[in-house]
């Protein structure tokens, strides 16, 4: 089949998605300079470069991974994955792993180290991960999946650009419209002018005219301008993993959140109707984490939620490579101050927000409606995580903790902050296995219920779900709790009570999004029979 390297779409896909990257390497960009006191020409001349690579190269792959699905599949809609650096661990490997260390020693080059030993150590859980993954979406149904997905979109991905965006409304809110007119709808600009570009070019004229941009600094900003090409910094990445057991308390678990985060990405995708395999994506990720350390990045990439919202702006094989090819050189040329200062930040937040709606709606769109109340679950997790995260920075700023403030005085205030804590924790993981629980509960699928449940209690018991670090008997009460729902799941299957029986409108949807098994073939698209659907035994 002849396979058109670009089509109409991919241009609006691309300004989308570049602009999602964008934003996000300006962010992590600020993080450096601003949070950890790294050096601008550490940023600038080491750090992103790095980054740089790992796009181009990442972007290139998952471009041939398209096209090779394509050609096998013998349909020209196949969009590409898209790649770019990790948003939930931007945040996590500054505010969690580097700043603690840059208080502590007021040295931000040992903040760096440690970072970049982290990522590193992520990555390889990852890989390890490439031949576990594609097992648990086998078997987990796609309301946990897909629910677990979403509260990371909504909390992580959304509300901090909601936030940006109402802090400057007359700048994002014109943006955002726009936005939702050109991917929601079928309304079409003047000239066929990509969306993406014509609503950043919008909020930069507004932010200009309303005076919330400054000429100096931009004149400021174009002296940081220098080419930059990475260099391996191993002795950097030895000297961090020389203190490694430290890290291994957050990277174990964030390792198996990223890659049941591309787990999660890789499912989304198949709901679009696009089929990867779950093993090279995982394969990838990893890889891209372990080279990106190396060369001193300690921001780990990795596939993007929102394939859904690119293959619908008319999205193919080749704005995925050509985001990543541009953001890469805008990186290898230290443009990112420059960008900074030229464009509002409210101008370039609405995008995460439109892919947070459009996860979100897609967890419910693409499961049984009986599995609504699964989608919800899996949520849950997600969205305690981010807020004991938001009390948290609340608290620094005042100059505090949660551990001074006591436990009694904010329950006196109505904030339940141990439990809200204490769910959170792992949040991805457990929203998948609270999911998955009540899914199967639905279902009436008991036993499959007590095996989410028993894993629930293992995962507890060590650490990776409810637990403040990996340990032996991390959170024995919640274990418990885990423990006794998988017995009382288990007495009911006992009774061998006959399983739900799906209704045309769902069977309907899961032969609309895969449904039925079939092995992998030539290392491309992972089938799994659904449980979103069960069969009557």
């Amino acid at each position: 089949m002849k396979l058109p390297y670009w089509v109409r779409g991919d241009t609006n896909a691309f300004f989308g998605f570049g602009v999602n990257v964008l934003v996000n390497v300006l962010t992590l960009t600020a993080l450096c300079v601003g949070v950890i006191h790294l050096p601008g020409g550490s940023v600038f001349g080491d750090i992103l470069p790095a980054l740089g690579i790992a796009l181009v190269f990442g972007n290139i792959y998952y471009t041939v991974l398209g096209r090779r699905l394509a050609r096998r599949e013998n349909r020209a809609d196949v969009t590409a994955l898209p790649y770019g650096p990790s948003v939930p661990h931007m945040f996590i490997v500054i505010f969690v792993i580097m700043l603690p260390i840059y208080l502590r020693t007021q040295n931000p080059v040992l903040a760096w180290q440690a970072g970049v030993a982290w990522a590193f150590i992520i990555g390889v859980i990852v890989l390890i991960g490439a031949f576990v993954g594609p097992y648990i979406r086998k078997y987990a149904p796609r309301a946990a999946l897909l629910g677990t997905l979403a509260g990371i979109s909504i909390t992580f991905i959304s509300m901090n650009p909601a936030g940006r965006m109402w802090s400057l409304a007359w700048v994002a809110l014109p943006v955002f419209a726009l936005l939702l007119v050109g991917l929601l709808t079928d309304v079409k600009l003047p000239g066929n002018i990509p969306i993406g570009l014509a609503a950043l070019l919008l909020g930069t004229a507004i932010g200009w005219i309303g005076g919330a941009m400054s000429v100096p600094d931009v004149t400021g900003a174009a002296k940081d301008i220098a080419l930059a090409f990475p260099t391996f910094h191993l002795g950097l990445l030895f000297d961090g993993l020389g203190d490694m057991a430290p890290l291994l308390a957050t990277a174990i678990p964030l390792g198996v959140y990223n890659f049941t985060e591309g787990m999660t990405n890789v499912e989304s995708a198949a709901t679009a109707g696009d089929n990867y395999s779950l093993r090279n994506v995982l394969l990838a990720d990893g890889a891209g984490a372990v080279i990106g350390a190396a060369l001193g990045s300690p921001f780990p990439p990795a596939v993007y939620v929102g394939h859904p919202g690119w293959k619908a702006a008319g999205g193919r094989t080749g704005y995925s490579m050509a985001a990543g090819v541009v953001v890469a050189a805008l990186c290898f040329l230290g443009m990112f101050g420059l960008l900074g200062a030229i464009f509002p930040t409210a101008a370039i937040v609405p995008i995460l927000l439109y892919i947070g709606l459009l996860i979100g709606a897609q967890a419910f769109q693409a499961t049984p409606r009986a599995h609504a109340a699964a989608v919800v679950a899996a949520l849950i997790p997600n969205i305690a995580a981010w807020a004991t995260g938001q009390m948290d920075n609340v608290l620094a700023a005042a100059g505090t903790t949660a551990a001074e403030v006591g436990t009694e005085a904010l329950a006196g205030a109505g904030v339940v902050y141990d439990g809200l804590l204490v769910l959170g924790q792992g949040a991805i993981l457990a929203g998948l296995v609270l999911g998955a629980i009540v899914a199967f509960i639905i279902d009436k699928r008991f036993a499959h219920a007590a095996a989410f449940a028993a894993c629930g209690a293992l995962l507890s018991f060590i650490g990776l779900i409810h637990g403040e670090k990996i340990a032996w008997n991390a959170n024995g009460e919640v274990a418990l709790g885990y423990g006794f729902v998988a017995v009382i799941c288990g007495a009911f299957a006992l009774a061998k009570i006959p399983p739900r029986v799906p209704d045309a409108e769902e069977l309907a949807l899961d032969r609309l999004h895969g449904g039925g098994a079939a092995p992998e073939t030539d290392g491309g698209s992972d089938q799994r029979p659904r449980a979103s659907a069960p069969v009557a035994s």
